[in-house]
């Protein structure tokens, strides 16, 4: 289970790097097992991946950053992800988005003052034929509208 932030183990990067480093390829199953470790990948993580890769920080940063589920801070207890794909976007899901964003005062990637909800971004979800879709944790949800919504932000505790 994740971690608070203020409780990152030195050690326990250390034995995830090495657990990983003589794997072909060892850098994204390194950052997956970060990631599950601490819910995200800590910044103290950055200098021992490059040094044991021998890769840049600018290299490890392009490669989180290009990621959409690799994380730079933590997340919130619940992470809502809303689609931006075409099919959503052409029931409405774009000014739902942006009214709940300006709503909780949040832009994407950003986590309700009490640390409940994450509000993400996501390119399709598979529910099409249901636009436009959520996600809340591992739950899909289709055809959501702003009511539903609030009830989905109600039961994460935002």
């Amino acid at each position: 289970m994740a971690q608070p932030a203020t409780a990152i183990d030195v050690d326990e990067i250390a034995r995830i790097i090495d657990a990983h480093t003589y794997l072909e390829g060892p850098l994204l199953p390194m950052l997956h097992a970060l990631q599950e470790a601490f819910g995200y990948i800590p910044e103290q993580a950055h200098a021992p991946i490059c040094y044991a890769l021998n890769i840049t920080r600018a290299e490890l940063h392009g490669v989180i950053t290009f990621y959409h589920d690799f994380r730079e801070k933590p997340a919130g207890r619940h992470v809502l992800k809303i689609c931006r794909a075409e099919a959503c976007q052409s029931v409405g899901a774009a000014a739902m988005a942006d009214a709940l964003l300006a709503k909780l005062g949040l832009d994407w990637h950003g986590t309700t003052a009490n640390g409940a909800v994450t509000i993400e971004p996501v390119y399709c979800l598979g529910l099409c034929a249901c636009a436009p879709a959520a996600m809340v944790d591992d739950r899909v949800v289709g055809r959501v509208d702003a009511a539903k919504l609030d009830k989905l932000l109600a039961e994460a505790g935002a």
